[in-house]
């Protein structure tokens, strides 16, 4: 049986044109992250991605694969548009019962082409993987593995990318008694206030949150990758608070105070679905390298999980994902209740 692969626009609206087939993509990207995370309970909606994707700081092109006219796979490139980006993200992924074919392949060859058209020489990608017994692929930072046999690694490494590091998937069951543990939090970050918002950053808090978003890039383990340092200022936070409002799913920011300097120094964040069948997404949760050994990793996470707790209960789980180098924040995740239950490799090939 024959397959197409065309490239997506993006549709202004799901309404308008093209909203039809993105709804479709989404329910397709959906039932093969359920596929290769065994869960169903982390499937966001169109609407919930769809500003994503109008993000002019973040850059994404969209191809699909179609058989007899229904998509069965995609393709997504994301280019950083920061000054002197060298490199891409792109992943592939295919229906389970399509695969084999050559469909993966001819989207990743889509994806590689796109990317050197648009100059960049380094291609990373990511993709999830269920433990599994037998041969391991163990990543180079010495922390962590993901089964060498599984569909994900064996069409990386046939495709000429190198394992760079392993990413644990980590799931906390709610509900989640918060209260009880955030007075210990606060007594063992002493120097330090937290403070936790619904929606938009406070405008007196928007610069922090510029500077905590650009360190990102920078502070969080990231192996051998090559990541170009993101630049973010006020006007980018308060346009990703837009686009983040445009999605109707609330998001939850804990932050922590330095008291010396009244700069934000920690933050942690969680997407809250409206539909209670799906789980509460971490989003971003860093503490700046001078401020760390504080416990402020901890500090805000439990502040934002009691917020969850007195404004949406309901949600069976909090889903994140960390470094398996990471392990100060893993520290603190298992200390929270966080039991791991994916792996996600992280690849990389260089092509010039």
């Amino acid at each position: 049986m024959s397959f197409t692969i065309e490239r997506m626009p993006i549709p202004d609206t799901l309404e308008g044109p093209g909203g039809s087939d993105f709804v479709e993509m989404v329910r397709v990207r959906n039932e093969i992250e359920a596929e290769t995370s065994g869960l169903a309970e982390i499937s966001p909606t169109a609407q919930d991605l769809l500003p994503h994707w109008q993000d002019p700081y973040s850059p994404q092109v969209l191809f699909v694969a179609r058989v007899n006219g229904r998509i069965v796979g995609r393709g997504v490139l994301s280019l950083p548009n920061e000054d002197g980006s060298t490199e891409a993200w792109l992943s592939a992924e295919v229906l389970s019962i399509h695969r084999g074919r050559g469909i993966g392949t001819a989207l990743l060859e889509s994806l590689e082409a796109e990317a050197l058209s648009a100059g960049r020489c380094v291609l990373q990608g990511e993709g999830m993987s269920l433990p599994a017994e037998g041969s391991q692929l163990d990543s180079p930072t010495g922390f962590g593995s993901v089964p060498a046999e599984a569909p994900g690694p064996r069409f990386a490494v046939r495709h000429g990318y190198e394992l760079q590091q392993v990413v644990r998937g980590s799931r906390l069951p709610l509900p989640f008694d918060a209260a009880q543990t955030l007075d210990a939090a606060i007594a063992a970050s002493p120097g330090y206030r937290v403070e936790v918002w619904e929606g938009a950053v406070p405008e007196h808090r928007l610069d922090d949150l510029a500077r905590l978003h650009a360190r990102m890039s920078t502070d969080a383990p990231s192996a051998e990758l090559e990541i170009t340092p993101e630049v973010w200022d006020a006007e980018r936070v308060r346009s990703l608070d837009e686009l983040r409002a445009k999605t109707g799913t609330p998001l939850l920011t804990a932050a922590a105070e330095h008291l010396d300097t009244g700069r934000l120094v920690a933050f942690s964040e969680l997407s809250v679905p409206n539909d209670l069948e799906l789980a509460v997404q971490q989003v971003d949760t860093l503490v700046l390298r001078e401020h760390r050994g504080h416990r402020l990793g901890m500090l805000t996470k439990i502040a934002n999980l009691a917020a969850l707790e007195r404004g949406h209960p309901g949600h069976s789980s909090v889903i994140t994902f960390n470094a398996e180098e990471n392990r100060p924040m893993l520290d603190v995740n298992e200390a929270i209740g966080f039991v791991p239950f994916v792996y996600e490799a992280v690849w990389k090939k260089r092509v010039l």
